[in-house]
């Protein structure tokens, strides 16, 4: 009878771990069929987009946004950047030492971009949302030709993106005698998305695809299968050097246009505005130095006022008649701070601080409506056409 006892026991336990074995499997391959099911609307968005040339719906966008992002998993643990936290807190730890020497040489040009090309990376935001895409794949414009319209490599890539004639027209962009769409920003950054589609739909991964932007993804496919890996870290040395170093610039120019750092002394902080400072002021640090760098006639005549709301650098800029640079130079990291905290103390000299002040509530308006649009186009980003190819004498965009 205790044999017998002894037996049943042993039957009930087996009987337990076999079916929490099969509830486990169970689990697993519904896990794997969610993934294949996301995996196939995935391809199936990018399918159409790629063939009717057209930005998907509000409602794919918005379905399509929350997949892409998981294609910075191997920069960002947590997929995407908090500009709230500090940058060594969010980054995968390879990528820090791996850009340094390319922060160490560029530092100083990147940080002059992050002021003089905000219009252009608003328009590419503008357009890269409208795809589901990660906005921090504008900054492959950055790396590709620094925003330059007019940038022609040796082998003949034109444009802010730098398309090859063959790659430009496969994707839409007119290029013959008259004109060039390469140049034109709005229609390339369109072109632009589309490819970086046809590229994410079979590496399902933003670094490789960064390198095969830069040398085909035929030679990301052959580190793939040399390497046994679809992890950047492990078969980066795989990749040919310049593709290797077009992912290390990507990252370079991510860490300084988002975190807003530099290549600074040991001790030294290296986010925030504190970088920025000792940048500007030749690496003289001074950890209270939060203010903007402005000559003493200069910090006499200006005025100070705390602003709070959904303000735009750039359309303040325009409504009172101040270059943009010079903006920046009185209101360091304005665009990034205000989004963060939500208030910003703002400096102008005082004729300028009176016509914001008249204009406020017109400019806040003008700036929400410049975040809610889909298509607005700065005007300086339009290509312009000699009026000889314009046969009805008007513009084309």
């Amino acid at each position: 009878m205790t044999k017998f006892f002894y037996i049943l026991i042993l039957l009930c336990f087996f009987d337990t771990i076999a079916t929490a074995q099969i509830k486990k499997d169970s689990v697993i391959i519904v896990q794997q069929d969610t993934s294949l099911l996301n995996q196939k609307a995935e391809d199936e968005i990018i399918d159409e987009i790629i063939e009717r040339k057209v930005t998907p719906s509000k409602d794919k966008v918005q379905y399509f946004s929350q997949l892409t992002r998981y294609g910075f998993k191997n920069l960002f643990p947590k997929y995407g950047y908090n500009a709230s936290q500090p940058y060594s807190s969010q980054v995968n730890p390879n990528a820090e030492e791996y850009m340094q020497h390319y922060l160490r040489v560029n530092s100083r040009e990147l940080v002059r971009l992050k002021s003089t090309g905000l219009n252009y990376f608003n328009l590419i935001d503008n357009i890269l949302m409208q795809y589901g895409l990660p906005k921090e794949l504008k900054y492959l414009a950055v790396i590709e030709s620094n925003l330059n319209v007019n940038c022609t490599s040796w082998v003949g890539a034109a444009g802010p993106w730098q398309f090859m004639p063959y790659t430009a027209r496969d994707y839409g962009l007119v290029i013959n005698g008259a004109y060039d769409e390469r140049r034109d920003y709005y229609k390339s950054t369109h072109a632009a998305a589309r490819y970086l589609l046809t590229l994410y739909k079979s590496l399902k991964d933003w670094l490789l695809v960064i390198a095969a932007y830069n040398g085909g993804p035929g030679r990301v496919y052959s580190a793939i299968k040399r390497s046994g890996s679809r992890n950047f870290w492990q078969l980066q040395y795989f990749l040919p050097e310049e593709s290797r170093n077009h992912v290390k610039k990507f990252i370079a120019t991510h860490y300084i246009m988002e975190a807003g750092g530099a290549v600074l002394p040991a001790g030294m902080p290296t986010t925030g505005s504190f970088a920025l400072n000792a940048v500007s002021s030749g690496n003289k640090f001074n950890p209270y130095n939060n203010k903007p760098v402005l000559t003493t006639a200069e910090m006499e005549a200006a005025e100070s006022q705390t602003i709070s709301g959904k303000f735009n650098s750039i359309v303040i800029a325009k409504n009172i008649v101040i270059d943009i640079a010079t903006f920046n130079r009185y209101n360091p990291g304005f665009d990034s701070q205000i989004a963060t905290n939500g208030k910003y103390e703002l400096v102008l000299p005082e004729d300028k601080m009176q016509l914001f002040m008249s204009l406020k509530y017109q400019i806040l308006n003008e700036c929400v409506q410049l975040l809610l649009s889909d298509n607005s186009v700065p005007a300086e980003s339009k290509t312009f056409y000699p009026q000889r190819y314009n046969k009805k004498g008007k513009t084309k965009y």
